[in-house]
């Protein structure tokens, strides 16, 4: 369907800012236009799609995708990628600043993979920046280009074109970032945690979680808070796994700092008691913890505690898994740290969110409206919204599936879910308003942050 087709979709089951409710969706030009009565919008010669009982939901927003193109791209890729997304659900990405080569730590970077992204991907695609030692000049150059903040590490990042900031590094990225009004986000471990805790190489998943405890993400955040207290940035906390630093974040926004914090489906649907010895597709840096903690992390999300939860989709290729099914040592220590799961995500989530009596409406909340608001895309996505773009997923709540690795579309077949048996299936995609055919040709673009310029120091001094 072109972009200039009117068109109207219908559903028994809209999943609207509001609430669920039977209602017609009309789309013009790749935006929805008006959001009527169920069965009201027949004249004309609109095109219609009638999906039943198939709940229609907003395009998730993922915030935090590793696509590692270009340098690495026999780990993922734009085209895989992107595709995995729209598959799952994923209207709209934004990639992280690793594990590329080169990074999006300058201009030039963020060109090289802008240029290697055109014309590659299925879904609209964005990119954040990254703060690491040495580039604060980059930082303004970045922002103005159009990234939608910056990540840095508190602890290495496991790619030596990445470093991770000391103190004095940290304070004087969040000072600059304070200055641009730009977003920091931000992986937090403590390297000297992580250094004393013990370090035991071996298949048993027990051991690897030792070298990783919570208190590693506890003394980093609460560092991290003292910054921004001193620095008045605006900080997100990336992929938080552990429920201990959840009164740390309670505090520091009772105290005016604007901190706020994203979890991740691994860290929802899975337990440190159910990985089997020397599975490395479960390995992922924070760590997969223990049942109680994924308990806590749910009390949480229902609370509101949690803006977002995306995937951190951070794939690689087989052997760097290490995994014994394909000739590995299914050493923990060794393996690489990520979880493939972008095709996932809303399924993975629905599962266990269903089973403890939540709703689609939370999950549209937490996997397109709050990533939309993290991003500063709240006008344009996350929601089925008048003026907003036309990024709808047709879902079926109800149908199970089987997770076959070898049948997602990301580029290895690596993951945790391999095996798993999860509920709610995505029937179709439509991407502002055109229905996304992963064997055709791909329609996504690319999005900046949508902000204002910030001041240059020269007009600061006028």
């Amino acid at each position: 369907m072109p972009f200039s087709e009117t068109a109207v979709i219908r559903s028994r089951r809209v999943v609207l800012p509001d609430g669920e409710r039977p209602a017609d969706v009309l789309i013009r030009d790749g935006r929805i236009e008006q959001i009527a009565a169920h069965g009201s919008l027949l004249a004309g010669d609109q095109h219609l799609t009638d999906l039943g009982d198939t709940v229609l939901l907003p395009g998730l927003v993922d915030t935090h995708v590793h696509v590692n193109e270009p340098g690495r791209t026999e780990w993922e890729g734009f085209a895989t990628a992107t595709r995995a997304a729209a598959a799952g659900g994923v209207t709209t990405v934004i990639d992280m600043p690793l594990n590329s080569i080169p990074p999006t730590t300058t201009v030039a970077g963020l060109e090289a993979k802008r240029k290697t992204a055109d014309g590659q991907a299925w879904v609209d695609l964005g990119f954040w920046g990254g703060a690491v030692p040495g580039n604060v000049p980059d930082l303004e150059p970045l922002h103005r280009a159009g990234v939608f903040g910056f990540k840095s590490f508190l602890a290495p990042s496991g790619v030596d074109e990445f470093p991770h900031v000391e103190q004095e590094d940290l304070e004087a990225a969040l000072a600059e970032q304070a200055r641009l009004g730009a977003l920091a986000i931000i992986h937090a471990e403590d390297p000297a945690v992580l250094a004393a805790a013990p370090q035991q190489p071996g298949v048993h998943y027990r051991d690897f979680l030792a070298s990783r405890p919570a208190g590693a993400e506890t003394a980093a955040v609460a560092r991290l808070l003292d910054a921004a207290r001193r620095t008045g940035a605006r900080v997100h906390i990336l992929h938080v796994s552990s429920a201990a630093v959840l009164p740390l974040l309670r505090q520091a926004r009772e105290d005016g700092v604007r901190v706020t914090a994203e979890t991740c489906p691994h860290y929802l649907t899975l337990a440190a008691e159910e990985v089997p010895d020397g599975d490395t597709a479960f390995k992922c840096c924070p760590p997969i913890r223990d049942e109680a903690n994924r308990d806590a992390l749910w009390a949480a999300l229902a609370d509101g505690e949690f803006i977002a939860i995306v995937s951190d989709h951070s794939p690689s290729t087989p052997d760097l898994k290490l995994l014994p099914e394909f000739g590995g040592s299914g050493d923990f220590a060794q393996a690489w740290g990520g979880i493939a799961s972008l095709q996932l995500g809303l399924p993975a989530i629905w599962t266990e969110a269903r089973r403890r009596g939540h709703t689609l409406s939370d999950v549209v909340r937490w996997m397109a409206g709050g990533p939309a608001e993290l991003a500063g895309l709240t006008g344009t996505k996350g929601a089925v919204a008048v003026g907003h773009d036309a990024d709808l997923v047709a879902f079926d709540p109800d149908a199970d599936f089987a997770v076959h690795a070898a049948e997602l579309h990301h580029r290895n077949p690596v993951t945790p879910y391999a095996g798993r048996t999860l509920t709610g299936v995505v029937r179709t995609t439509w991407l502002r308003g055109r229905v996304v055919d992963v064997t055709a040709e791909p329609f996504g673009r690319q999005i900046t942050r949508p902000a204002a310029r910030p001041a240059t120091r020269s007009e600061e001094s006028q």
